[in-house]
């Protein structure tokens, strides 16, 4: 076999051993119950603040532990874990998504991403003048 053979042939499995490696890695947007059927498996999971009940951060005791309750889209709600510090602004957020897995009843989220109100209308919607 030629040199240009041989390396063509590495550059072909170090792809297809990169394709695989990110199609393993990626996750879906799911609900709290299709997450709880799979609770191996990382989900997005998108829904709303709870405000009725308590959320629990506690920086003296351990900064990195902040729960709290959420509504999925489908009106299921669970204790939310995230082992990060309570993100600002927290309360104001419109919509939640988490990214995580189910443990039991609660979502063990590893990573958290907030819509927050806009600072340039207030949180609320927009009026255009029809002409």
């Amino acid at each position: 076999m030629k040199k240009i053979h041989i390396i063509g042939i590495i550059i072909i499995a170090v792809s297809i051993g990169a394709i695989l490696t990110t199609l393993n890695n990626t996750s879906t947007y799911a609900s709290f119950t299709e997450a709880a059927q799979s609770p191996g498996s990382e989900f997005h999971v998108v829904g709303k603040l709870n405000k009725e009940k308590e959320s629990t951060y506690d920086p003296k005791i351990n900064a990195n532990l902040f729960s709290f309750f959420m509504v999925d889209n489908k009106g299921t709600e669970r204790k939310v874990i995230l082992n990060k510090n309570k993100p600002q602004d927290f309360e104001r957020s419109e919509q939640i998504v988490l990214i995580g897995k189910m443990k039991g009843e609660e979502f063990i989220a590893s990573d958290i991403l907030m819509k927050c109100p806009s600072k340039y209308n207030d949180g609320k919607p927009q009026e255009t003048a029809v002409k």
